[in-house]
This record gives structure tokens, C-alpha cells and sequence, in this order.
């Protein structure tokens, strides 16, 4: 049932499209959608019955806002540009990794092969995605040997040792006519287009003539190089016609999860797959839309010179935004391929499941429980800090942070703090204030979402320091607990609330089971910072023990021979090559 508060504000909606987004009680985003008419697209929220993921949506919503835009087209790019602003905790997120590997051909004077996985708008020629590097690399391996551009640095007035080999055109020694990298350049794109029978045909033929000059060696390098055209790429079975680059698009939903499946169809065949799987707050077909954006929205896709995509989406929306024809085909191969990509996402959602019931009680469900203990509305994200230091030398501390009770490894953090004045309890309070400032203050400045939950390893003490900070210096309301241990140094309890009052968790409940894992965690990731600092420093100051060995050199040193057991194995000339004195490596020698 909405609030009164939701009723007036959802009578004021227009017919328009725009993009809207749905706030907590907290006044965070935690989802954004775009619609072709907002009043109808946001009352459904609120006017229809829901299950599984937009349930538990509806259910967090406080309150809503709006923008109206003048066109769907600019209503799909608005709602990318806030997903990627708010990372909302609803809305399926693409993490831009480091990319597919892709061959380059560079756009230079005298152009060359490379591989990346870096797309860059730079008039560059790219082809991929491979389905891993080492399937690039072995093609652009061939590719030099048989239609070679520049290997070389450049113009170094001599022959280098490519051009010798025949897999470098000559810009080491000459000036390489632009004609000639052209014509090489096509013939690279028709082969990796798909088409093998003309580069077979030029190999068979310089084969047959290495044979008859009984240069056997040569005529085996072009067998081989015939064998992995025949291994590599017509051995992979040919799903299309024609040679169109496209990639292919469809989806499987159940139970409130979307499993999307990807092909990359290059050359005439299925150069690569891609699964992916996400719960979904609203329809398949809005999440699928949003999906395949943010997918070409990343720096490393490519696009294809086709899309296709199943029924029920805008495609005519999607053509605008992408630049590229979005087709949903009716019959033949192509019909055939979207068929099998939705009959592959159903198999890997099918298996998700089996997955799910054994892992989500453990999990989301362990983490609802220690909301519920606090009297908190249920939350996503809780990070948890510890320090370490040793009689206050090399203070440090660690966050670590969880995700519907799983750690997000890639979102911990390490904190080398100022050095404390002494070894106390005072030194406690000061690196709470520093790491509670440092790292808050970072997330306000980057407009980074928030915890819904701060756990400290600690008592009463540290939990007032995080207090402080967060609502007298930052303004910000985020619940903050404390951890505490028993004499035996086991997790027993949970303080909260305006008096610290204790907290306790059934000891045989996952929720308790989660809190263990969390305070163990932290404490080993801190502890384990704490070590590595603690040794670096131990080697620095035993190199400075050293007669003649100062901060300088000892940095020389470290930067060469990177440990000290590489230092100790130094001879007394890789010493002095690393720029010490004679002497000094002598003493060096002698003291270790």
C-alpha cells in the first residue's frame, strides 16, 4: 500500500517520457528506470501485486523522483548516465573490466598488429572479441608471417631482423609506400572477415614452389601455417552465409532472475560466448534493453556491423542510441541462432537455481537476520574496520566489505594511519577518527553510495569515535554496531543503539555464523597488511645498519633486487651495477 506521501506525488505524474528513481528511507537511490510515460510505468509499481526482487523493492521504497525527457531515445542514455552515477542497488550493473582481446591494426603512417584490450575512438581497425588471448595472439602470430605490415620501432636505417624473416615490410630501412600497407591491410581484414581460400591458395602456391627449389624448410613453415588455418579457423563450424559481423542477443527469465546469453558471430562463425546472470527488479524486456546499453556503453565493446535480438523490445529506439541495425529475424539461420542462445540461458539459469538453494540461506538470509537483531530495515551492504599496530609503531587499518553476506574482495581497503603518541587507548580513538574520516569523506566526494551497516571490532570506544565523525563532521546517518569478542577471543556479541546495549545473536543461527566470518575477516586482513608493512620496514632498517648505506641507496636496492634474499645473492659486480661504491658493496657482502 503506498504512503500518502507516494499518493499525491504519483497523481502528479505526466504522460511523458522520462527516467525516475526510487528512493529508500534513507533518501538513497536504489533503482532508476526510464519509461515511455512516466505515470503509467511508475503507478505500476505501487497500483499492481509483485513478487521475488521487485517486492522487496517496492517494499524499501520511501519516495520517488523524476526527470522528463523529450524522446525515448534521450530517456535510454539519461538512465544509463544515472545507473552509472548512482549504482543503484537494484539496477543490473556492468563492471568495466579490462575488456575482450581484440586485434588492432594501428592507424600510423606505417601501421602494425597488435593485441589489445583497450578500444579506443582512435581510427583504429578492430576485430574480436577472441575467446581468449592466446587465440588472438596465435592469429596475429600467422598474420605477420603472412601478410606482414611493421614490426620494427620505425626508421633506424638498417634492416632489422623482421624485415630478414619477411614479416616486416621495411620501414626500419625505407619509406614503405602507402599503396603497399593498403594493399596488405585489405587482404588482412578479408582473411579475418572469413575469407581463407585466398591467403590457402597463396600459401599452396609458395609452398609448391619452396618444394621444387628443395628449400624444405620454408615449404614446411607454409605447411604449417595451411595446418592452422585448417585447426584454428575452418575447423569451427560455419552458422551463417554471409560474413556480417553480429553479435546475437537473447534471454531467459524465471523465478525473478534474467539469464542473458551472448554470441559474437565473426568470420561466419561463433567466435565467442558470454553468459550472464542477474535478479531483476522489473520486466525481462525493460532489463534486457538497459542490458545490452550498458554493454556497448563500455569502453571495450566493439560494435558489430548487426544486433539481433528477440521480440518485445524497442528496436527502433535501440538502432538510435547504438548507431548500428537491430533486427529480431523471423525465420532461417538467424532465427535458428536466437533459438539457441535462449535455449543455452534457460540451461545456465536452470543451474543458477540448483546453486541458489543450496547458498541463499547462508547468505542473504544470514544477513536479514542481523538487520533484524538491530531493528533495522533490511539492507545490502555492511563494511566492517579493524586496526592493527604494535605498541602504536606502523598503525594501520582494514575495511572489508560484504554484499548480501558475500565478501566483495575487489572493495576492501588498506589504511597505513599517522603514528600514534602512545600505545593506548587514545591511539584507538585517533585511528578510528582518521579511517572513518578518510574513507566517508572519499565516498561523499565521488557521490559513491553508502553502507546500509558499519561494523567496528571493537567496544563502546571506537563505536563513539565513528559517530562523531560521520553525523558531527559528515552529516551522514549510517548505522554503526560494534563487534565484541569474549575472554577466549570469539565473537559473542553485538552493541548498538544510543547506549551501546548489547546485542545478542542466536550462536547456532547463520546470522551469527556471518558475524564470525566478518570480524574474522577484517581481523585477518588487517593483520595481514600489518605484517606486510611491519617486514618491509624490519629489511629497510636492517640494509641501514650497514656502514655507507643510506635511505638513497637502500632504495636502489629494493627497486633492483626487489628482496633481501635477492640482495644477499648479489654478486659484488651486480652490486656496484646497481650504482653502489665499491666499499659499500664490500660491506654489504660482509654483513649479510
Amino acid at each position: 500500500m503506498a504512503s500518502e506521501h507516494i499518493e499525491h506525488k504519483l497523481a502528479l505524474l505526466p504522460d511523458e517520457p522520462g527516467c525516475y528513481q526510487m528512493k529508500n528511507i534513507n533518501g538513497k537511490i536504489i533503482y532508476v528506470g526510464k519509461a515511455k510515460n512516466l505515470k503509467n510505468r511508475v503507478r505500476s509499481y505501487f497500483k499492481s501485486s509483485h513478487d521475488g526482487k521487485t517486492a522487496r523493492l517496492v517494499a524499501e521504497i520511501a519516495d520517488f523522483d523524476y526527470i522528463v525527457t523529450s524522446s525515448d531515445k534521450e530517456a535510454f542514455l539519461l538512465e544509463i548516465t544515472l545507473i552509472q552515477k548512482w549504482q543503484p542497488y537494484y539496477n543490473i550493473k556492468l563492471k568495466k573490466g579490462t575488456g575482450y582481446p581484440y586485434i588492432k591494426i594501428t592507424n600510423e603512417r606505417d601501421p602494425k598488429l597488435e593485441l589489445t584490450g583497450d578500444v579506443k575512438k582512435d581510427g583504429a581497425y578492430y576485430f574480436g572479441p577472441y575467446p581468449n588471448v592466446y587465440a588472438a595472439q596465435e592469429t596475429i602470430h600467422f598474420l605477420q608471417k603472412v601478410y606482414p605490415l611493421r614490426r620494427c620501432n620505425g626508421f633506424q636505417g638498417r634492416p632489422c631482423l623482421y624485415y630478414h624473416m619477411g614479416q616486416c615490410l621495411g620501414a626500419c630501412w625505407r619509406t614503405v609506400p602507402e599503396e603497399e600497407y593498403a594493399a596488405q591491410i585489405a587482404k588482412i581484414r578479408s582473411f579475418l572477415d572469413g575469407n581463407t581460400g585466398r591467403v590457402k591458395q597463396e600459401l599452396t602456391q609458395r609452398m609448391e614452389k619452396a618444394a621444387k627449389k628443395l628449400e624444405f624448410e620454408r615449404a614446411a613453415e607454409l605447411r604449417d601455417q595451411l595446418h592452422y588455418i585448417e585447426v584454428t579457423v575452418e575447423k569451427q563450424k560455419i552458422i551463417s552465409t554471409d560474413r556480417t559481423q553480429r553479435d546475437v542477443f537473447n534471454f531467459y527469465m524465471d523465478k525473478g532472475w534474467i539469464s542473458i546469453q551472448i554470441f559474437f558471430i565473426r568470420q561466419a562463425r561463433l567466435m565467442k560466448r558470454e553468459s550472464r546472470l542477474f535478479p531483476i527488479a522489473t520486466t525481462a524486456e525493460e532489463e534486457f534493453e538497459t542490458f545490452i546499453l550498458q554493454f556497448y556503453d563500455r569502453k571495450n565493446n566493439v560494435k558489430p556491423k548487426e544486433i539481433l535480438v528477440p521480440s518485445g523490445l524497442d528496436n527502433d529506439v535501440l538502432e538510435q542510441v547504438l548507431e548500428v541495425p537491430v533486427r529480431t529475424p523471423q525465420r532461417g539461420e538467424k532465427r535458428a541462432l536466437m533459438e539457441l542462445a535462449a535455449k543455452n540461458a534457460k540451461i545456465k539459469l536452470d543451474e543458477k537455481f540448483r546453486l541458489l538453494e543450496l547458498d541463499n540461506r547462508t547468505t542473504v538470509g544470514a544477513q536479514n537476520e542481523i538487520f533484524a537483531a538491530l531493528g533495522l530495515a533490511p539492507g545490502h551492504v555492511i563494511e566492517a574496520f579493524d586496526h592493527s599496530h604494535i605498541q602504536g609503531t606502523n598503525p594501520v587499518s582494514a575495511m572489508v566489505q560484504f554484499v548480501d553476506g558475500r565478501p566483495e574482495k575487489t572493495n576492501y581497503r588498506k589504511y597505513k594511519l599517522a603514528e600514534a603518541e602512545n600505545e593506548h587507548s587514545a591511539d584507538e580513538v585517533a585511528n578510528t577518527y582518521e579511517v572513518i574520516r578518510r574513507r566517508y569523506s572519499r565516498l561523499l566526494k565521488e557521490h559513491a553510495a553508502m553502507p546500509d551497516l558499519i561494523l567496528m571490532d571493537g567496544g563502546e570506544i571506537q563505536m563513539n569515535a565513528v559517530k562523531d565523525v560521520l553525523e558531527n563532521e559528515l552529516n551522514l546517518a549510517i548505522p554503526v554496531a560494534g563487534m565484541v569478542k569474549n575472554d577466549k577471543h570469539k565473537t559473542a556479541r553485538l552493541l548498538y543503539g544510543d547506549f551501546d546495549a548489547p546485542i545478542d545473536l542466536d550462536p547456532k543461527s547463520q546470522g551469527f555464523y556471518l558475524l564470525e566470518r566478518i570480524q574474522e575477516e577484517v581481523h585477518r586482513f588487517a593483520i595481514t597488511f600489518h605484517r606486510q608493512l611491519r617486514n618491509k620496514n624490519s629489511l629497510a632498517s636492517r640494509l641501514e645498519t650497514i656502514q655507507g648505506v643510506g635511505p638513497k641507496t637502500r632504495s636502489k636496492l629494493l627497486r633492483k633486487f626487489k628482496t633481501m634474499n635477492g640482495i644477499k645473492a648479489a654478486s659484488m659486480e651486480d652490486l656496484q651495477a646497481a650504482g653502489v661504491s665499491k666499499a659499500v658493496a664490500q660491506a654489504i657482502k660482509l654483513s649479510l
